[in-house]
């Protein structure tokens, strides 16, 4: 029988009872668990999240209305959200009934009842998990479309391209690796690509920065543990992919992450399985992996810091996210967005963006890219008066990295016809001094780069982009022939 992915758990002291509700119950295609006592059912609520709970009153130790109060009164940080209960109580208890409806309590059914009846309020149940299912995944999507999709904003060839990928990849389970360097918005990205699911986005969206985790805590952060695993560990604890069953797991900055790791990240990738330290119990996981990186994975393969393997099976798919001085044209959108947002969080009149504030944004070079593009905005609509953005405060303008050393001077004529369309001279402009670097550089991409303040992905993107690739991407250091 197909599974419809609802999890349900009987809570009856008496074994008879619970194999009729079983029987009675099978055809719905729910996952179905059984407890004696409120005590084995919270131990299996802890394990397992139940979407549905028949709960009888009269329970050995803790009653059924007692359990009932425990479960409505949980911290919501334990668990995404609290099961829907119906009550079962013995005929002629139609007062403790409503005193549990009252309680919190979906619906009850009273001994001896009718299996129709049974399979009616159990019915009836699932259709409202199911539409707090979509109201809650409907509820994320607005919030992503008015408050956290600035980094996916943009006209730019750039922001067109990576939408496209989205949309083709969305709705299939390839894992996807997301490029670009700190702070464009990988995880933004990440988490876009989670909500156009059709399958995932009813499931939880877990987001685990490997640089933020001491290597020896992430082994543990991302599979769980056992009691005793480890000194400290008190109690069993469900990893991030367990979290993650039937989502998604993004996992930011993949490039830091240990040798170590990175061989069961393979296994548990390849055989869709994982077992929690210190145990020998193999768990089946369905998860969707998202990574992001702002490394050179390459080259971390090369010196013998990334698994070649693992680098394979975590990029199917591509998405690479150019770095706001790359998309320009974008700047005035997202600055626009971020003013509405900003003037909502703080409750202040919306200012527009004047002329000299934009072309301060415009002539910036963002090396936080849009991260900072944002705090600049939120910090100027909180410091600004009148009717305009004006209090615009950025960072310094050159790079914080030493440039290379090359011998000569970026001489020659840089010089741009004025024709009068900002666009046509400013790409002109950037193709004359991109290539006069690269002659000075002796056609060395990863030197060039380096000079011009950008990760050598980056310029070859640009390289790409303003027609000069095919003379320059193949010349230069050993990496720039294999490119």
């Amino acid at each position: 029988m197909e599974k419809n992915g609802l999890r349900l758990l009987i809570v009856d002291d008496e074994g008879a009872a619970r194999y009729g509700i079983r029987r009675a119950l099978e055809t719905f295609g729910c996952e179905i668990g059984e407890a004696d006592s409120a005590e084995a059912a919270r131990a299996l609520i802890s394990e397992n999240n139940f979407d549905l709970l028949l709960l009888d009153v009269n329970l050995p130790g803790i009653s059924g209305l007692e359990f009932l109060k425990e479960l409505q009164t949980e911290p919501e940080n334990t668990r995404t959200e609290a099961p829907l209960v119906i009550i079962i109580t013995a005929h002629g208890s139609e007062r403790l009934a409503v005193q549990a409806v009252k309680g919190g309590a979906y619906d009850y059914v009273s001994k001896p009842f009718e299996l129709d009846d049974l399979r009616l309020v159990v019915k009836n149940a699932f259709e409202t998990i199911k539409l707090r299912r979509e109201n809650r995944s409907l509820r994320r999507r607005i919030e992503i479309e008015t408050s956290q999709r600035g980094a996916l904003l943009g006209n730019s060839k750039a922001m067109q391209q990576v939408r496209a990928t989205l949309e083709k990849v969305a709705d299939t389970d390839a894992t996807v690796l997301v490029r670009g360097e700190s702070g464009t918005g990988k995880e933004l990205v990440a988490r876009e690509l989670h909500e156009r699911s059709t399958t995932r986005s009813n499931g939880a969206f877990i987001a685990v920065n490997c640089a933020a985790l001491p290597t020896e805590l992430i082994e543990s952060e991302l599979f769980g543990h056992e009691k005793g695993a480890f000194t400290g560990a008190a109690a069993r604890r469900k990893g991030k992919f367990e979290q993650a069953n039937g989502g998604t797991l993004f996992l930011d900055e993949i490039g830091d992450m240990s040798a170590n790791v990175q061989a069961k990240l393979l296994r548990a990738l390849e055989e869709r399985r994982i077992e929690r330290l210190g145990g020998d119990e193999s768990i089946p996981v369905d998860v969707r992996i998202v990574s992001a990186t702002h490394r050179a994975l390459e080259e971390e393969i090369d010196n013998g810091n990334f698994r070649a393997d693992l680098f394979y099976r975590l990029r199917v798919v591509t998405v690479e996210i150019a770095p706001l001085r790359e998309r320009r044209e974008d700047i005035p959108l997202l600055a626009a967005a971020f003013a509405r947002q900003a003037a909502e969080r703080h409750s202040m009149p919306e200012r527009t963006l004047g002329r000299d504030a934009l072309r301060q944004l415009m002539d910036y070079d963002w090396p936080g890219n849009v991260r900072e593009l944002k705090n600049v905005i939120e910090r100027a609509a909180i410091m600004s008066e009148g009717d305009e953005l004006n209090a615009i405060e950025l960072g310094k303008q050159q790079s914080s990295k030493a440039p290379v050393a090359i011998e000569g001077s970026l001489n020659g004529n840089l010089l741009v016809p004025y024709t009068n369309d900002f666009r046509d001279d400013r790409r002109e402009f950037e193709r004359r001094y991109i290539a006069r670097c690269l002659e000075e550089a002796n056609g060395n991409v990863t030197r060039a780069a380096s000079v011009l303040g950008m990760h050598r992905q980056s310029l070859q993107h640009k390289l790409r982009e303003l027609g000069l690739g095919r003379r320059y991407v193949s010349v230069g250091d050993e990496k720039d022939r294999q490119e």
